[in-house]
């Protein structure tokens, strides 16, 4: 069985929010986790680039959307 290349799709996925606009929304990160949890689980390469993804949201784009969808997130990658 060959390796799972999610987190590869979802690398692509956020470079293309962040030169979108220069930022990344709460739907655009919910749709990124979505393809990490689409084959059931979140393995540590998918947990590893949702976490670089978060370090680049700055303090100052976190609305209350984006907080609820990072909440969302934590949840998730922290019980793996």
């Amino acid at each position: 069985m060959s390796e799972p290349r999610d987190y590869l799709e979802m690398s692509f996925r956020s470079i293309e929010c962040f030169t979108n606009d220069g930022k990344l929304c709460a739907n655009e990160l919910a749709e990124i986790l979505a393809i990490a949890e689409r084959d059931g689980e979140i393995d540590q390469n998918e947990i590893r680039v949702l976490r670089n993804i978060i370090s680049r949201v700055k303090p100052e784009e976190v609305d209350d959307a984006m907080k609820k969808q990072l909440e969302i997130v934590f949840e998730k990658i922290n019980k793996e």
